[in-house]
């Protein structure tokens, strides 16, 4: 796929920033997708409708929790294996964020990298991305753009636009691989490479299978955040399209599917009850459950059979001491 945005499609009307483009990726419509997640024999929407502005400050309280993981130890992780990283990486490297979030969990990498000539955040939350893509751009000395899309679709950067970069790394923390369903996974590293282009280069964050109490302590805390979290789904559905439903009829259930290998997150009903769109009326017996997210786990072995059948091959891979987080540095060349 080739692609060179005109400059009539570049606007950075944002200051520091060398450019924004906007690609107006579908964000969904949250009422449709709730009417036909709740026809399904298993129902079922998808996660992107936790982050509306309640659940995303209770996703931030989340990633503190004692019981949750996978931050600080992809934290401890990536600084851990600074210099190793990005040594591995090499200079002149272009760096393309994948979801970007905060600024911490990308300053380690641009500021490591030897030489480093840009900087692109791609993310589907305008304002949020404008907003951290700004102040990275202030404070890092070098050209930082940002592109407004879904990392579910093929997003060529606009290298034109950008000094001329020895290879593009991609950049996708998170272990939100493990949010895909395998094949999705799949598809999203061949449109990175697509992306990316020849001889390009993909750290990307992967969490690890562990003992199951821990898995499941991770995503069912004792304080109950994260029940809050998933619950709040049903807040929404209450708010932006006046759902009628009672919250006491639902609760919270994560386990760990061991022959999928994936933390299932679901809304279940603690009695017969419905919820009711309008003329829509969607009964749940007894027991019977919303889902609401999957975690896919992988060993390394599994990891590199996901990758198989994309251009991608494991270059190199940091776990820290407990075996429970991989850094895996991916090579297309």
């Amino acid at each position: 796929m080739t692609y060179s945005p005109t400059d009539a499609d570049l606007k950075s009307p944002y200051g520091p920033l060398a450019f924004f483009l906007d690609l107006h990726p579908d964000l969904g419509d949250f009422r449709t997708d709730v009417i036909e997640g709740l026809s399904l024999p298993q129902k079922g929407l998808s996660p992107k409708y936790f982050y509306d502005e309640p659940g995303s400050k209770l996703f931030n309280r989340i990633t503190g929790l004692e019981e949750y993981y996978p931050t600080r130890t992809e934290r401890a992780l990536f600084l851990e294996h600074a210099d190793a990283i990005t040594a591995a990486i090499g200079e002149g490297a272009a760096v393309f964020e994948y979801g970007s979030g905060s600024s911490e969990k990308i300053e380690w990498l641009v500021r490591g990298l030897k030489d480093p000539v840009a900087y692109v955040a791609m993310d589907i939350s305008k304002d949020h991305l404008i907003e951290s893509a700004s102040a990275l751009a202030e404070r890092l000395d070098l050209p930082v753009a940002a592109i407004c899309a879904d990392f579910h679709a093929p997003v060529p950067p606009p290298a034109p636009h950008l000094p001329d970069a020895r290879r593009w790394l991609g950049f996708f923390p998170g272990s939100t691989i493990g949010n895909m369903a395998p094949t999705a996974a799949a598809r999203f590293l061949d449109n990175a490479a697509d992306t990316l282009g020849a001889s390009a280069k993909l750290l990307i964050g992967v969490d690890l299978e562990k003992d199951k109490a821990v898995l499941e302590a991770a995503y069912d805390d004792a304080e109950g955040v994260t029940a809050a979290f998933n619950l709040n789904l049903l807040r929404r559905m209450r708010r932006e399209l006046d759902a009628e439903l009672a919250l006491e009829d639902f609760e919270h259930l994560a386990f760990y599917n061991e022959a999928e290998a994936r933390i299932e997150m679901h809304l279940r009903a603690r009695r017969d009850t419905a919820i009711v769109l309008g003329e829509r009326r969607f009964n749940f017996a007894a027991g019977e459950t919303l889902h609401t997210e999957n975690s896919h786990k992988y060993t390394l072995e599994r990891f590199n059979a996901l990758i198989a059948p994309t251009p991608w091959r494991v270059e190199a891979a940091w776990t820290d001491a407990r075996g429970w987080y991989a850094a895996c540095l991916l090579s297309n060349s």
